[in-house]
C-alpha cells in the first residue's frame, strides 16, 4: 500500500547545521532522529541560491535556464504544469500549509488547498532586484538581516508557530483518511530577520561561537563577480558592532534549533494520529546561509553555505543510513509523483532509485544565479571531488571538496588542474550554452521591468528586505 508523503522545506537552512551531519555544537534532536531512521543525502544542493527561483525548480522539476524564472520577481503560478498538478490529475488528495514564495493566493499552482500562504509581495515579488546589469548598488534602505538582531520574536517566527500550529491540526483531522494524501509545508527559519525567542538564542552564548572563516577584514579577498554582487546588500558592513555581529550568528543558529524543534511537533503530531507507520517524510530547505563566511550573509553564490541543502528521507521501506550520491531539489520533485507510482516528466530523479544504486560520486549536479546583485550569469557544475564555479565575463573558481571542503584555494590558475577544468566546462556546456542563458536571462528581466514602467518603476517594486508573510 502507498504511504502518506509529508514534505517539509524550510528555508535558509545550511546543509552543515545539523547535529546528524556532523555539526560541533547546533542542536538538532528532531532532525537527527528524523535522520536516524531514513536515509540522508550528505551532498544535496538547490537549483538555484535564491528562494523564488529554486521554489520554482522546485515546483516544476526544471531548472531556471529551462522555466526562465530567474529572480525573486518571476515566481511560479502554474503556468508550467509541476508535480503538484501531475498529483492532481491522478486524485491523489494534495495540500500546502505555510511558505510557498509562489505568486498568490488562488493561482492553479497545483495544490487543492493553501492554507496560510506566503507569497511574493504583492503579487510581483523583487522587481527592483532585476535591475542588475550595471552593478550599482540599488537596495531601499532598511537593512536586509533586520533592524534588530538577537532574542525575541518577529513576524516569521509567529508566523511559523502558526504553520505549525495548522500542521498538527490537518495532520490530526486526515488520520483517518481512507486514501494516502500528500502534504506539503513550508517553515521560513531559519531565514532571516535573525530573531529568535529567547530559550533558544540563549542556547549558543555569542562570546562561545567562533568567528566566520575567510573574513576580508582579515585579509580574505573575495572574487570580483562576488564584491560587486555583496556589494548589493553589504550585510557586514550594516552590522552596529561586533557584538551584533556575534549576536546575528548565535540568533541564526538559534533559529535553526526553533525550525528544528518545530519540525519536532509535527513528527509528534504524525506519531500521535497514528500516521508515523503510513507517512513518508522527506525535509530539505529551499537554499543555504553563507552566516558570514567571506564576509558574507544570506544566500545567492555558489560556495557550498549557500548552494548545499540538508536532505533527509525517512517512512516506510526506506532504507537507514546515507547515500553520498550527489542530489538536488529537482530530485525530490521527481520523488514526489513517484511516490505514488506516477510519471513526471522532470530533470531530477527520485531519490528512492538514487538511494537503491550504487553510490555515484561522479553524477554531475548543476546549480545557477541570475538574481539580485548578479552583474551576470553565476553557475556551479560539481562532479566527484571537483566543483567549478563559472561567471560569465569573470575568471573561474575551481574547488577540490575532498581536499578543500571549505573551499579556501581556488584551483583554476594552476596547470595542474587544466584537463579538470576542460571535464567540467565540456559537462557545463553538455546541459547549456553559458552565454546564451546569460543573454536569456537579461532579455528576460528587460522585458519585466518594461512591462512595469521602467527603471525608476520597477526601483520601487517589491519588498525591502524579507518577505512580508500573511496575516495569521
Amino acid at each position: 500500500m502507498t504511504s502518506n508523503l509529508l514534505v517539509i522545506l524550510s528555508d535558509e537552512h545550511q546543509a552543515r547545521a545539523m547535529g546528524c551531519a556532523g555539526h560541533p555544537f547546533v542542536q538538532t534532536p528532531n532532525l537527527d532522529a528524523l535522520a536516524a531512521r531514513g536515509m540522508r543525502f550528505t551532498d544535496a544542493y538547490t537549483p538555484s541560491p535564491i528562494c523564488v527561483p529554486a521554489r520554482a525548480s522546485f515546483a516544476t522539476g526544471q531548472y531556471a535556464h529551462q522555466n526562465r524564472l530567474w529572480d525573486n520577481a518571476m515566481p511560479y503560478h502554474g503556468q508550467i504544469p509541476g508535480w503538484g498538478h501531475c498529483l492532481q490529475n491522478a486524485g491523489i488528495p494534495v495540500e500546502s500549509i505555510g511558505k510557498l514564495h509562489y505568486r498568490q493566493a488562488g493561482d492553479p499552482a497545483g495544490f487543492d488547498h493553501e492554507h496560510i500562504p506566503m507569497h511574493v509581495a504583492g503579487g510581483v515579488g523583487m522587481v527592483w532586484g532585476s535591475i542588475r546589469e550595471t552593478g550599482e548598488r540599488i537596495t531601499p534602505a532598511p537593512r536586509m538581516l533586520g533592524e534588530h538582531i538577537g532574542a525575541g520574536t518577529s513576524k516569521y517566527t509567529d508566523y511559523d508557530q502558526a504553520v505549525t500550529d495548522r500542521t498538527v491540526e490537518w495532520l490530526a483531522d486526515h488520520a483517518q483518511d481512507d486514501a494516502p494524501w500528500c502534504l506539503y509545508v513550508g517553515l521560513v527559519a531559519p531565514h532571516f530577520p535573525l530573531v529568535v525567542p529567547q530559550e533558544f538564542f540563549d542556547l549558543y552564548p555569542p562570546d562561545s561561537l567562533p568567528s566566520p572563516k575567510m573574513n576580508p577584514n582579515e585579509g580574505y579577498k573575495r572574487h570580483p563577480w562576488v564584491e560587486l554582487q555583496n556589494a548589493q546588500m553589504d550585510s557586514e558592513a550594516r552590522f552596529k558592532s561586533e557584538a551584533e555581529r556575534r549576536d546575528a550568528v548565535a540568533a541564526y543558529y538559534g533559529l535553526v534549533t526553533w525550525m528544528d524543534h518545530n519540525v519536532g511537533r509535527i513528527m509528534t503530531a504524525l506519531e500521535q494520529a497514528g500516521l508515523s507507520k503510513d507517512t513518508t517524510v522527506i525535509y530539505s530547505s529551499d537554499h543555504g546561509d553563507n552566516l558570514g563566511a567571506r564576509g558574507l550573509w544570506g544566500k545567492s553564490n555558489l560556495y557550498q553555505e549557500s548552494v548545499s541543502v540538508p536532505l533527509i528521507m525517512a517512512g516506510p521501506d526506506i532504507a537507514v543510513g546515507t547515500c553520498a550520491t550527489p542530489v538536488d531539489l529537482l530530485d525530490i520533485s521527481a520523488t514526489i509523483p513517484a511516490h505514488f507510482g506516477l510519471t513526471f516528466d522532470c530533470a531530477g530523479k527520485p531519490l528512492t532509485e538514487i538511494a537503491a544504486q550504487a553510490e555515484d560520486p561522479d553524477r554531475v549536479i548543476f546549480s545557477e544565479y541570475h538574481a539580485v546583485g548578479a552583474v551576470s550569469a553565476a553557475y556551479m557544475l560539481r562532479k566527484g571531488r571537483y566543483k567549478l564555479n563559472t561567471y560569465i565575463g569573470f575568471e573561474t573558481e575551481l574547488f577540490d571538496l575532498m581536499a578543500d571542503p571549505e573551499e579556501a584555494t581556488n584551483l583554476a590558475g594552476d596547470p595542474a588542474f587544466a584537463d579538470v577544468i576542460a571535464d567540467l566546462t565540456a559537462e557545463l556546456q553538455k546541459m547549456i550554452d553559458p552565454e546564451t542563458v546569460n543573454a536569456q536571462a537579461f532579455a528576460d528581466q528587460d522585458a519585466l521591468i518594461a512591462h512595469h514602467g521602467g527603471r525608476e518603476a520597477a526601483l520601487k517594486l517589491g519588498a525591502t528586505g524579507a518577505t512580508p508573510p500573511p496575516a495569521t
